[in-house]
């Protein structure tokens, strides 16, 4: 069982024949890994996290905490065909709802210090984070700068909220990897990864570090910090 698409190339260099189960990772039908969501058709199958919709959700939200700012800050990694993906489906979102997006394209972890520093050259008012491979690996790092520069941040994923960020909104990783112990079992006892469908996640999780919220003088409003499925204090 794997997670993400380098893990996926790791294994398939090793063997490129051996079932795989993902326990989460973005679209296998774009980066050639699956015929259809219904019949992979290949030795992949597993969990994707490609439910459109998250992106106007995340938005939606960041509106809600910081209403004014009309212009955000959007860090993505630019080499990842299915960040390019969701990266549009979110300037779809922000027109809908009258926001200006700056794309931040990063493609290596240098990439990120000029990137974040250009938020603050253009007076961005809040960061949205594409989360993948790339950007998960430097959450640290981009924590930090929202932090320092007391920049509102909604991330798709709880790693980069467990490391200090303000919110994320995403799929529930855990359920995931659970419904995936399944296929690894499925597996086991005959079946073929290219007859099992790919799932997407059913469960999702709101995430609000109220301790973040502070450090940058933020009042989350109270209908948001209610819907939240799990807060930090």
């Amino acid at each position: 069982m794997t997670h993400g698409e380098a893990a996926i190339g790791a294994v398939q260099q090793v063997n490129p024949n051996i079932p795989i189960v993902v326990g989460v990772t973005g679209d296998l039908i774009v980066t050639g890994h699956a015929a259809s969501l219904a019949r992979p058709g290949g030795n992949v199958t597993g969990f994707v996290d490609t439910s459109p919709e998250l992106s106007g959700k995340r938005l939606e939200l960041l509106n809600e905490i910081q209403p004014k700012n009309a212009q955000i800050a959007v860090l993505w990694n630019a080499s990842n065909p299915v960040k390019a993906l969701d990266f549009k489906e979110t300037e779809t979102v922000a027109k809908a709802l009258g926001l200006k997006l700056y794309s931040l394209e990063v493609k290596k972890p240098k990439d990120f210090d000029p990137q974040l520093n250009s938020t603050t050259t253009h007076h961005l008012g809040a960061l949205v984070v594409l989360q993948d491979a790339l950007t998960i690996g430097n959450a640290k790092r981009i924590v930090d700068f929202a932090q320092s520069s007391r920049l509102p941040a909604m991330y798709g994923s709880t790693e980069f909220v467990d490391v200090g960020g303000l919110m994320s909104y995403g799929a529930h990783f855990p359920d995931l990897f659970r419904r995936a112990a399944t296929y690894v079992d499925k597996i086991l006892k005959g079946a073929k990864p290219a007859d099992l469908p790919i799932e997407q996640p059913t469960k999702f999780e709101l995430v609000i570090n109220l301790k973040t919220a502070k450090q940058i003088g933020l009042t989350i409003p109270p209908n948001v910090l209610a819907r939240a499925d799990r807060v930090i204090r």
